[in-house]
């Protein structure tokens, strides 16, 4: 096992030892200098999890912030704060990462319709086409008052008008038109 490096005078001020211990105290140059000892080291485990730079600045960040906190219950190994650093920094890592990707997922699920919007979309297209098809095995008077009144948006009276008949001919017809229409619909809903 080795022993923690010691100054010239003896004391370990200089060793991880001493100065976790004076940044625990709240001495920001004791940190400053255990920052400035571990960053590299600290950037890389996190960019090794990230694959990113502008990540890996922040997990690293974030390491150390953590590190500040916890200042007063790190467990050294073997003298050295980096073990605890490295093993932070790695978990910090994998937190970002799995955020970035439920945001990712979460972008995506966000421009993708609901399931309900899309299975409604597919059963209204599937009933258009059904109503194209009974409309089209109809008359062609029945056909304009469907394309006049049902379809558009016509009054009886105005459709009346244009097609040359009586108000009471349209309101027959078109009663006639929805009850077959209905029962034609019906019957392909059936068969497919």
């Amino acid at each position: 096992m080795s022993r923690p490096r010691t100054s010239e005078t003896g004391d370990d001020a200089d060793t991880d030892v001493g100065l976790l211990q004076r940044a625990s105290t709240g001495d920001r140059d004791a940190f400053g200098v255990l920052y400035d000892r571990h960053v590299r080291a600290v950037y890389w485990q996190a960019f090794r999890v990230v694959r990113d730079a502008d990540a890996a600045e922040d997990v690293t960040q974030e390491t150390f912030v953590v590190a500040w906190r916890r200042s007063r219950t790190i467990r050294l190994v073997d003298g050295s704060v980096l073990p605890w650093l490295l093993v932070t920094a790695r978990q910090v890592a994998l937190n970002a990462a799995r955020k970035a990707a439920r945001r990712r997922t979460a972008e995506l699920d966000e421009d993708l319709p609901a399931r309900h919007d899309v299975e409604s979309t597919v059963e209204a297209e599937l009933a258009r086409v059904e109503i194209d098809a009974a409309v089209a095995a109809l008359g062609e008077l029945d056909q304009r008052l469907y394309a006049l009144c049902i379809d558009g948006d016509h009054s009886y009276e105005q459709a009346a008008r244009e097609l040359g008949v009586t108000h009471a001919v349209v309101r027959n017809r078109l009663h006639r038109l929805r009850g077959r229409l209905r029962a034609d619909l019906r019957a392909m809903r059936e068969t497919s």
